[in-house]
């Protein structure tokens, strides 16, 4: 069923435009709230947010609408989008709601929804509360029965707790030089405090967040500021968080950028190495690059590929067994201590292995050489160019070409006409090759 407001990751867009207004933030906290009316005691759901300016109007909207079908709100502040999951679950709230765009600049919000088990929402609640918010009737509360609302103080401190209890009780990052990058986003307190109570020296940046510079140049989709920090401070080790702190990228000793399919795999190996690693491999999207699969194959290990989307590898991680798994692009599920993505956890996992190898990052992290891969956009105009015969063709024509050393990717995007066209093997020349005349053959059919 094609849905009308939710997209891969909750509902997103431009503030003040489309879906993303505060008379539409209410009508989804009371669709919501209505949702998860379920049984007789006091309902309470946990709102957290980014730092982001438009996060006080949806964060006021989406109260009023949970208050007013009887929800009592519990509201965070500026928390990462794992926090709220975890408090969702350890308040033993109803559900949780994360006001975020992610990665996006400050004009683009969105808002995230959590059931009481701290996991985004099944399309199957997705698809009634929109059914909800459409229908436009939603049952007040009565008087006496409409909620309350209170803000906790202490929110980031448990989620720092949260967070050292995952890194290994024999360790410590005494000696350690850390450059931590929270984008000016929902990480910009938590990060280096919890990193500076585990004993490692740090140095932040991206930490004097104003509502309009999430993700500004900076941040792990703009790694450029944090290796330059981590040269000119001389430091170990740089982490790039992004502004809800749900994706990782690291930067080595040299400033050179080590992307979540390094980061799996080191996480993954240490894991095996000490039995605690699940299904004997990791799940990943066909986004990652066959150096990592060819790399996990040498050490006995598997790579289970899913579609584009931390929440395709979450659904594979649990109905089929493993416990790492994430996106090339730094979103890294570590199931054993979290129900999403979750930034400064992956983080710690990846410092712990660089102090039990007392060596260098680039030694550590570097696990494999990538394969070329080459990603392009095309637009097109209308209709489905990927159901032409020229395109069909190439397609054809390419997959036959590369079989047996490398990989053919392509997708439609979903929130725009747009096709994504990748391609990956030893041969960059004719990687390149490919991938140009796939995107030819859509523009002349678009």
């Amino acid at each position: 069923m094609a849905r009308k407001y939710f997209g891969t990751d909750g509902i997103r867009g431009l503030t003040n435009a489309g879906a993303m207004t505060a008379e539409m933030a209410m009508r989804v906290g009371m669709a919501a709230g209505r949702h998860f009316l379920r049984g007789q005691h006091r309902h309470r759901v946990v709102i957290g947010k980014d730092t982001r300016l438009s996060g006080y109007m949806l964060e006021s909207a989406l109260q009023a609408g949970f208050t007013s079908v009887g929800m009592d709100v519990t509201l965070v502040g500026p928390i990462p989008t794992p926090a709220v999951a975890m408090l969702t679950a350890s308040m033993r709230a109803d559900m949780g709601v994360m006001i975020s765009a992610s990665h996006n600049p400050f004009g683009d919000n969105g808002i995230k929804l959590f059931g009481p088990d701290g996991f985004k929402l099944s399309d199957e609640d997705e698809e009634a509360i929109e059914a909800l918010i459409d229908a436009g009737d939603a049952e007040l509360a009565q008087p006496a029965e409409i909620g309350r609302a209170k803000r906790i103080d202490d929110a980031r401190g448990r989620y720092i707790h949260f967070a050292k209890t995952t890194f290994p009780a024999d360790l410590r990052l005494d000696g350690l030089r850390v450059v931590v990058d929270c984008a000016n986003g929902a990480a910009y307190n938590v990060a280096p405090e919890a990193l500076w109570e585990l004993g490692a020296e740090v140095i932040s940046i991206g930490v004097t967040p104003n509502g309009l510079n999430i993700n500004d140049k900076i941040g792990s989709t703009h790694p450029a500021a944090l290796s330059a920090k981590v040269l000119e401070t001389r430091a170990d080790i740089g982490i790039a968080l992004d502004g809800d702190a749900d994706r990782l990228i690291v930067v080595d000793e040299r400033g050179r950028v080590i992307d979540g399919d390094q980061l799996m795999a080191t996480i993954a190996e240490g894991w095996a190495r000490t039995g605690r690693l699940k299904g004997d491999g990791l799940v990943a999207t066909v986004m990652s690059n066959l150096g990592l699969e060819r790399h996990l194959a040498e050490h006995g290990l598997g790579l289970v590929r899913t579609k584009v989307g931390d929440r395709h590898v979450l659904e594979r991680m649990r109905s089929s067994g493993y416990n790492v798994g994430g996106e090339q692009s730094g979103h890294i599920i570590l199931s054993d201590y979290a129900t999403t993505g979750d930034g400064l956890v992956a983080a710690l996992q990846v410092l712990a292995e660089v102090k039990r190898a007392s060596a260098p990052a680039s030694r550590v992290l570097h696990r494999f050489e990538a394969v070329p891969q080459i990603l392009k956009n095309v637009r097109f105009a209308g209709g489905k160019p990927l159901e032409h015969d020229a395109v069909k063709a190439e397609i054809a024509r390419a997959e036959a070409e590369l079989a047996g050393t490398g990989r053919l990717v392509i997708r439609p995007s979903g929130t725009e006409p747009v096709i994504r066209v990748m391609a990956e093997g030893d041969d960059r020349a004719q990687v390149e090759q490919i991938v140009d005349t796939i995107c030819d053959a859509v523009r002349r059919a678009g």
